[in-house]
């Protein structure tokens, strides 16, 4: 499909609007409590995502505004959905829950932290992707959550959504915290760095110069 794709001239920028457009409608599902049809097509949605970026790769389209758009419209996704979930449990149902809409704003904020935190720490370090609550993980929770929700069954494998949104607030600001703290690191590593090169320079030695050891002469060479 991706060859096929890229073989038909399809703009890669296109795909990635689509997908966005099939979230929101995901969201809306949610908003309406029609969760498994959510699940099904935040899958359909998150196809497309995934198949922008193998396009461009593949018909050598890849630019920096594709993935400035990817990456903006991703948090757009992620909203829509958080959002989604927060008018269903506000309205004034059997399902109305205060707690559930809370937890779904307070994994709404986190996971735009995670996302900023990553941008801004990579203006300052090579890269920022640690914590194990990222884009892909929060969307397999929503899949998961939207999925196993059958009003009025009491297994306990079912109606998982409240656990998950547990799960994505909680995560979230851990992962938050988890990049705060990477970054940090990073950075006083290369600060420390930049600290030792500049007394070696200071002093004309060349750095981990005195931890180098001598060329073994020709009698040490041959016993």
């Amino acid at each position: 499909m991706v060859r096929w794709l890229a073989r038909g001239h399809i703009n890669p920028n296109i795909l990635t609007t689509v997908g966005v457009g099939i979230n929101v409608g995901s969201g809306l599902l949610f908003g309406l409590g029609h969760f498994f049809w959510a699940g099904v097509v935040l899958i359909v949605a998150n196809l497309f995502d995934m198949l922008d970026g193998q396009v461009a790769r593949l018909s050598g389209r890849v630019t920096r505004f594709g993935g400035f758009l990817d990456s903006s419209l991703d948090r757009l996704s992620d909203m829509v959905v958080f959002v989604g979930l927060m008018v269903f449990y506000a309205r004034d149902t059997e399902f109305h829950s205060t707690l559930n809409v809370f937890l779904a704003g307070a994994g709404l904020m986190g996971s735009v932290m995670v996302s900023y935190a990553s941008a801004r720490a990579e203006s300052l370090i090579p890269k920022c992707d640690v914590g194990f609550l990222r884009r892909p993980e929060r969307v397999v929770l929503f899949i998961i959550g939207a999925l196993t929700t059958h009003p009025g069954s009491h297994n306990f494998f079912l109606n998982r959504m409240p656990a998950v949104l547990w799960v994505l607030a909680v995560g979230s600001y851990w992962t938050f915290a988890h990049r705060m703290y990477h970054t940090w690191v990073e950075l006083h590593r290369s600060k420390t760095e930049d600290a030792q090169k500049e007394a070696a320079a200071a002093s004309g030695v060349q750095p981990h110069a005195a931890e180098r050891r001598p060329e073994p002469t020709l009698a040490a060479k041959t016993g």
